[in-house]
């Protein structure tokens, strides 16, 4: 008989549960330092209301920018630690900067310290007890898997890597002929077990995991809807995956496809398409000024350690598979594809040390704006790639061209979720998250991207 868990969160009600306790302790860590040492810069009254609705959006803002709703981060506290400190950092030097709407500064400049120890001090607190209680075994979401010609290691590392709190107890084969392996913990279940294995083990999910469940016999069928009308949530792999992955099983789906795989109705929305369209333009401009204003310290960096052309052009595939131009800042060596076209690697040697640094801080993409002005790419999409690239990879993967249903991005939910694509395998994952963006893409799912994409840049993630 195993423990049983008190209650689990989802990862929706987690990332809220943070986000009000964070605001919640902050803002009470200013009232009490507040009343205690006198402190008169910040105040939470209906005088000032409008100092704490700044601060709060600020704080939210960085708060998710820096990740600390990122649930893997939030388990660990080394990431808390570091990601606690830019935020409340970040949050003070707006705060500060912005007189008009916020507090003028004190005469005693002390309290300004006050301010962020207050702050930082409060959430590694709050943040330390949540790691030592919230994310320990008695909240995990304990989940058996049910289904037939499924890969039962696989399954569990992947819902264990989108989510610290998912654990999957045991599995029900049906099966015949299944050889008994090692699961390393994974206890395998009879069919005519798994309604006392749920009781036994507390099981608060039971999860189907195959496509067509061919051998989900009677007997099995009429235990999952005993089940189901006792509360016990049945839920198919398919969309477990999807939702806690956020990306899209293509690979297994197969013939399915199209069928599971409803387009996203802001694809057709004249609304939704025009306003981003217009926030690309007005995105496109101010990145193209920032750009001119960087570029002298991009031309003598380029002189003295590219040593050549500043800009490079290259054909990629568009939206309906139409080909077009991109232009970007050069970042590698001249005869850099002398063996043919190749994907970049990590640690790549075709990669000059300037050019290192303009991936790694995505400035080699800034020329990039001047297609979205010119309407051949957005803000926002899957990555433009290369023809040859393309032909190859639609051979090898199923449904690949469907991402050029819309417009590439300059950035996009693959590109800040996944690792830079340098083989079959990444290019698979990619286009799962490219194909997730495509079915629900729509403002907060494009506001995210563009969150995390800051997060890229800060943390100096480009490739």
């Amino acid at each position: 008989m195993s423990d049983k868990p008190l209650f689990h969160f989802e990862i929706s009600e987690r990332k809220i549960f943070l986000r009000l306790f964070d605001t919640f302790f902050v803002l009470l860590a200013l009232s009490i330092v507040g009343i205690i040492f006198q402190f008169s810069y910040f105040r939470i009254d209906s005088q000032y209301w409008v100092w704490t609705v700044v601060l709060v959006v600020f704080f939210n803002f960085f708060a998710t920018v820096f990740e600390l709703y990122d649930l893997q981060k939030a388990s660990r506290f080394d990431s808390v630690l570091q990601n606690v400190i830019l935020t409340t950092s970040l949050t003070v030097l707006f705060y500060i900067l912005t007189p008009f709407i916020t507090p003028s500064l004190p005469e005693n400049r002390l309290q300004i310290l006050f301010f962020f120890l207050s702050i930082a001090g409060i959430l590694l607190v709050w943040r330390y007890a949540y790691i030592a209680l919230i994310t320990t075994p008695r909240f995990y979401k304990r989940v058996l898997v049910v289904g037939d010609s499924f890969d039962i290691k696989l399954i569990a590392e992947t819902l264990r890597n989108s989510d610290p709190n998912y654990s999957v107890i045991g599995f029900i084969n049906t099966e015949k002929e299944y050889a008994d392996f090692d699961y390393e913990g994974l206890t395998r279940f009879k069919v005519e077990e798994l309604s006392s294995a749920v009781e036994e083990y507390h099981i608060n999910e039971v999860i189907v995991a195959h496509a067509h469940k061919r051998n989900l016999i009677l007997p099995l069928y009429n235990q999952l809807n005993e089940l189901l009308m006792r509360g016990v949530p049945i839920k198919d792999y398919y969309h477990v995956y999807e939702e806690t992955t956020r990306r899209i099983p293509v690979d297994k789906v197969d013939k399915d496809f199209y069928r599971y795989f409803p387009f996203s109705r802001n694809n057709a929305n004249q609304f939704y398409r025009l306003s981003s369209r217009i926030f690309d333009i007005i995105a496109a401009v101010v990145g193209i000024f920032f750009g001119v204003s960087i570029l002298p310290f991009i031309l003598v960096g380029n002189l003295l350690a590219n040593r050549g052309e500043l800009f490079y052009s290259q054909e990629r595939i568009g939206k309906y598979g139409k080909p077009f131009t991109i232009l970007k800042f050069r970042t590698m060596l001249h005869d850099a594809e002398l063996a043919g076209p190749q994907y970049a690697q990590k640690d790549d040697l075709r990669i000059t040390p300037f050019g290192k640094f303009l991936r790694r801080s995505r400035i080699d993409e800034i020329p990039q704006f001047l297609n979205v002005l010119k309407g051949e790419m957005s803000m926002i999409g899957p990555r433009p790639e290369r023809p040859v690239f393309v032909k190859e990879l639609s051979e090898a993967i199923p449904f690949y061209e469907t991402r050029h249903v819309i417009k590439p991005g300059l950035t996009g939910w693959a590109q800040v979720m996944a690792n830079y694509g340098t083989s079959h395998t990444d290019s698979l994952e990619k286009l799962q998250y490219d194909l997730y963006y495509i079915k629900h893409r729509g403002l907060f799912l494009d506001i995210d991207i563009l969150l995390k994409t800051f997060s890229t840049i800060i943390f100096y993630r480009g490739q």
